[in-house]
């Protein structure tokens, strides 16, 4: 890059960041913040400014001298397209460049119908939207384990015929576009930590119930991957379980074999088979099969045996998460995710177990919270991870003197 020697990076995204996420608006906050001299400062928002990324807006307030120039991120610039895929539906959607959801889209599908056909829906979903922006890159979560720095699901529970499968490259082909792909889980966790109820707060869970059950961990302000990428994987933690029920990974034990959505489910239609529950027998009836939402509703309604399957599911959760308290002492414990948000009893539950089966000292300002986010957390946190790596010192330099890194789908991998 001209102008921009290999050493001075850094000093380049340090200036953008505090930018685009409005933490100094002049140059001077910007020499004040960073410890830079006047003239590097002036240098380096010359350079965003001819890179289009920044753009000078009305003069600020002034402090006795001639008022400064504020400095405004140009978050319009380009586009950043955005899916989740769950086990029973997708969502699509795209950010500006400030991660900011702009539109989005939710459809029925089921993830069995393998790859090749969930990604030429999610494409599909994508093209509604006609791009009037360039797309600077894509970003994709899905339920199962995600090797990050190859876009590759890895041997994952819910999404059969999936296991290896290059979805990177896939959407990279279609879109001619850098395509980061991750657990649905991390990318709701970083939306909550940036925009939603876990702003500013360094240290924090996001707890997914859904189909399964899933944890995204935010660390000292940085997303927590761990070595291979499935840090979080707590639906597979071993419960006490005097059935033995299989989980879908083909071990017997695991905590979303017995208190996920599908667990809940399948207990609810045996108990409205056996007699056990005119409510969910009659819902049974009308609808042929069971949801988790009617589970939920069934307990909100005061069903005996809805209620006590809610109260068993957050137990098991809450006894987990207690563990993870224990253990990570986080200060905010954010509860999402399709079961979660259409049960008050089942955060209760979780809270109740949490408090009293955790040290004093790690509950002491711990605060557990329904998702603020809901289903946009993962679109959200999806765009946020693609603009993050787009605006990485490692990958900025290769395509910030094109002032876009549009059709250049090899970013992923650098």
């Amino acid at each position: 890059m001209v102008g921009v020697a290999g050493e001075q990076w850094d000093s380049l995204v340090a200036v953008l960041d505090l930018i685009r996420r409005d933490e100094a608006r002049t140059r001077a906050e910007l020499g004040r913040q960073l410890a830079l001299g006047r003239s590097l400062v002036t240098q380096r928002v010359g350079q965003l400014i001819g890179s289009g990324l920044v753009e000078e807006g009305s003069l600020g307030s002034s402090t006795g001298g001639r008022a400064p120039r504020e400095l405004r991120f140009r978050a319009s610039a380009g586009t950043v397209l955005v899916a989740e895929l769950g086990v029973t539906k997708v969502s699509v959607g795209r950010t500006d460049l400030s991660g900011a959801l702009i539109e989005h889209h939710e459809q029925a599908w089921d993830i069995a119908q393998g790859p090749d056909a969930s990604l030429r829906q999610i494409g599909d979903l994508f093209d509604t939207f006609g791009h009037r922006e360039p797309v600077w890159g894509i970003g994709l979560g899905v339920p199962g384990p995600v090797e990050f720095l190859s876009g590759r699901p890895i041997a994952p529970p819910m999404m059969p015929g999936w296991d290896g499968f290059p979805v990177r490259d896939w959407l990279a082909a279609r879109y001619a576009a850098p395509v980061w792909v991750d657990n649905e889980v991390n990318a709701m966790a970083l939306g909550e930590y940036r925009a939603g109820l876990g702003r500013g707060i360094d240290d924090q869970v996001f707890v997914k119930i859904g189909s399964g059950i899933g944890a995204g961990l935010i660390s000292g302000g940085r997303l927590h991957r761990g070595a291979q990428g499935c840090a979080g994987d707590v639906g597979h933690v071993a419960v006490t379980d005097p059935v033995g029920t299989i989980c879908r990974c083909g071990r017997s034990g695991c905590l979303e074999a017995v208190a996920g959505g599908y667990a809940l489910v399948r207990d609810a239609t045996a108990a409205a088979a056996e007699g056990h529950s005119e409510h969910l027998a009659a819902r049974l009836m009308a609808m042929g099969r069971l949801e988790p939402r009617d589970v939920t509703g069934a307990a909100e309604f005061g069903d005996r045996v809805a209620m006590e399957l809610m109260n068993r599911a957050g137990r098991r959760i809450g006894e987990m998460l207690a563990t993870l308290v224990n253990f990570y002492n986080p200060s905010l414990i954010v509860v999402g995710g399709g079961v979660a948000a259409v049960g008050d009893q089942l955060l209760a539950a979780i809270r109740q177990n949490v408090y009293q089966r955790s040290l004093p000292l790690a509950t002491r300002d711990l605060r557990i919270v329904a998702s603020e986010l809901d289903d946009r957390a993962g679109l959200v946190g999806a765009g946020l991870m693609v603009i993050d790596e787009l605006f990485s010192s490692e990958r900025i330099r290769y395509w910030f003197d094109c002032r876009t890194p549009a059709g250049r789908p090899e970013l992923a991998a650098c």
